[in-house]
């Protein structure tokens, strides 16, 4: 049984398409996943690290307590994902001319119960199209948080705490250049 997302904890959110599915074909696929992101999630979610590939995603967010939302609705934090993966698939099929599902069922969820865990699945994260083969390096690779967590732009990234989940900002970029054991993680993960 999927367990529920529960308020106050993190969770590494992932899934990939049915089938492994393109998710993404162009630059606008991406943009509109991230609108969609910010109008479903942002108002019941923190995010800390988010990447999307292709095929497949991650983020890092900490659902708000309850008392830190102000939906109207009571909706679940799991529904909020819900209707984030039907209006994108939505949108997909219909610019594309499918139907049908479009993501796995159920989404993907790995609660992060400790600091190192959440360090090393952000360094994971980031270094996704790396371990892919699609850049050398995470600075390369315009669709994830790894440049906004380096710069000093607006964000909604939560900069400052995964910043300081790596101590300073130079031991993020160091980590982030370390080959991790991402082979580990995704065996962890069921990936």
């Amino acid at each position: 049984m999927i367990q529920a997302l529960q308020h106050g904890n993190y969770y590494h959110i992932y899934n990939r398409g049915i089938n492994s599915t393109t998710l993404f074909k162009e630059k606008d696929n991406y943009e509109h996943f991230l609108k969609l992101f910010e109008l479903h999630i942002e108002p019941i979610a923190e995010t800390f690290a988010w990447c999307l590939m292709k095929n497949h995603f991650h983020f890092i967010v900490r659902i708000k307590e309850t008392s830190e939302t102000n939906l109207e609705k009571k909706i679940t934090p799991s529904q909020s994902f819900s209707n984030l993966f039907n209006a994108y698939t939505k949108a997909f099929n219909k610019k594309y001319n499918r139907h049908g599902a479009l993501f796995e069922r159920p989404f993907r969820r790995k609660q992060v119960n400790f600091d190192n865990y959440l360090q090393n699945v952000i360094a994971y994260i980031h270094n996704n199209p790396v371990h892919h083969k699609i850049c050398s390096h995470p600075i390369e690779y315009p669709w994830s948080s790894y440049i906004s967590c380096l710069s000093d732009k607006p964000t909604k990234i939560k900069r400052t705490e995964v910043i300081a989940c790596f101590g300073d900002l130079e031991n993020f970029k160091y980590v982030h250049q370390e080959k991790g054991n991402y082979f580990a993680i995704e065996n962890l993960l069921g990936i």
